[in-house]
């Protein structure tokens, strides 16, 4: 096949002008600091950021791209997690003859990434109606770091904070860091695919059930029992 008919071959991409036209600016703005977009046209816009440019990123689509709105921040950990999933429980995949799955490879998802911890936030332009959502790489997968979005979302503060417990990413600016929901000398960080969830691995869900047949109704023997009708209704 010539070069020509694969590109004859290959789907339109619809434009975007809009969102196309947030991307260029952002690349304007950033320059080496933004690595990575996607835009699904008419609907969304994600971007990848540098580490190092992710707090400038928040400054520029804010004051300059006009998302004044900002909806959330959280992290991912890509590693595949090496307990399996807690949802299957060993009984049952011994009943259904499933064996046991090879996580895969680590994958970042949607413009992909270097590190197994990402950061990622969402803003939003009410007035334009559009938003964007922007992740970035950590510094490291032991003790990853990252800069704050505070100085310019003061609603990221308590984001930033849920993240920091329980992915351990600190975010550099912040001076507030403290726990939310666990106690403060609690240790390690739960959602973290390496954190051993071990009420699932003492009890996985939903377990071994169990199963005791009805009582019998006192002053009743067996013949007085229903009895079985493979699933038709009595006569």
């Amino acid at each position: 096949m010539t070069p020509t008919e694969a590109s004859d071959d290959a789907p339109e991409v619809e434009p975007d002008e809009l969102r196309d036209g947030l991307v260029a600016r952002l690349g304007e703005l950033l320059g080496d600091g933004l690595v990575d977009s996607h835009v699904d046209p008419g609907r969304d816009v994600t971007v990848r950021v540098t580490t190092g440019a992710w707090a400038k990123a928040a400054e520029e689509i804010r004051y300059v791209l006009g998302a004044r709105y900002f909806c959330f921040l959280s992290a991912i950990d890509w590693m595949p997690s090496p307990y399996g999933r807690y949802l299957d429980s060993d009984v049952d995949k011994v009943l259904s003859g499933e064996a046991a799955k090879d996580p895969g490879p680590q994958v970042q998802g949607v413009c992909g990434g270097d590190s197994r911890i990402q950061v990622f936030a969402r803003v939003t332009n009410v007035r334009d109606h559009w938003g964007m959502t922007i992740k970035a790489d950590t510094t490291s997968n032991e003790d990853p770091h990252i800069g704050t979005w505070t100085k310019v979302y003061a609603g990221a503060d308590w984001h930033e904070r849920e993240t920091w417990e329980m992915y351990g990413v600190t975010f550099d600016g912040h001076n507030g860091l403290r726990h939310l929901y666990l106690p403060s000398d609690f240790e390690g960080h739960p959602l973290r695919k390496d954190f051993p969830l071990l009420a699932r691995i003492v009890k996985p869900w939903p377990g071994i059930v169990d199963v005791e047949p009805m009582p019998l109704v006192e002053g009743a023997d067996e013949a007085d029992a229903p009895a079985e009708t493979d699933g038709e209704a009595p006569a």
